[in-house]
């Protein structure tokens, strides 16, 4: 394939994954519009309701997490099965995606506090070319392993075109937590770090 035809079809894979971020995003402002105007439910606690000042409230899920095989910053095949018996807290991001780079410096933090406790991040890049992440990590300072998805298939497995999006998965495979949108370190505290300590 020449040069000029994979800078096409890199284009194309870039707008085609903007199109779809700008659609979640709409989305998204839909969906809070519509929570803002909706009543409260009296049965659900104002705890349970309100974000505390967190950042974003997780969805609570219980299914298996996907079955991904891609390719690392090295060239080697990994595969998100290698780490079952772990905490792993799954990130899908883009090089050229705002909140995405925004959560980055959040992320490392996290790991860094929490690498030593049976726990992994691992960053899945949608589809940029590898140059382009490897320079990316090495700016940012970024320790935890970086995969890259040029099919986009981490955001087909987990049936979510937002970015970023994370998805905190138990040591058993399944996914029991998922953000769309930007992470905070109190939210990941506050939720994640309590799979860390059963």
């Amino acid at each position: 394939m020449s040069q000029k035809s994979s800078r096409q079809k890199n284009e194309q894979a870039r707008l085609k994954i903007l199109s779809l971020v700008l659609v979640g995003v709409g989305l998204l402002v839909f969906g809070a519009v519509a929570l803002v105007m909706l009543p409260k439910p009296n049965s659900i606690p104002e705890s349970e309701v309100e974000d505390s000042g967190q950042g974003i409230t997780p969805a609570r899920l219980n299914e298996p997490a996907p079955d991904l095989k891609l390719i690392d910053l090295k060239g080697r095949q990994v595969s998100l099965e290698d780490y079952r018996g772990k905490v792993v807290l799954v990130n899908n991001w883009a090089t050229w995606c705002p909140p995405c780079r925004a959560e980055m410096p959040i992320l490392e933090t996290y790991y860094q506090e929490h690498k030593d406790e049976g726990f992994v991040l691992i960053g899945i890049e949608a589809g940029e070319p590898a140059d382009e992440v490897e320079e990316f990590v090495e700016n940012y300072g970024i320790s935890f392993p970086i995969w890259l998805d040029p099919e986009n298939k981490a955001i087909t497995g987990f049936r979510n075109m937002a970015l970023p999006s994370s998805y905190g998965i138990n040591p058993d495979g399944k996914i029991v937590l998922a953000w769309t949108g930007a992470v905070t370190l109190g939210s990941l505290e506050e939720y994640l770090t309590p799979l860390l300590e059963e």
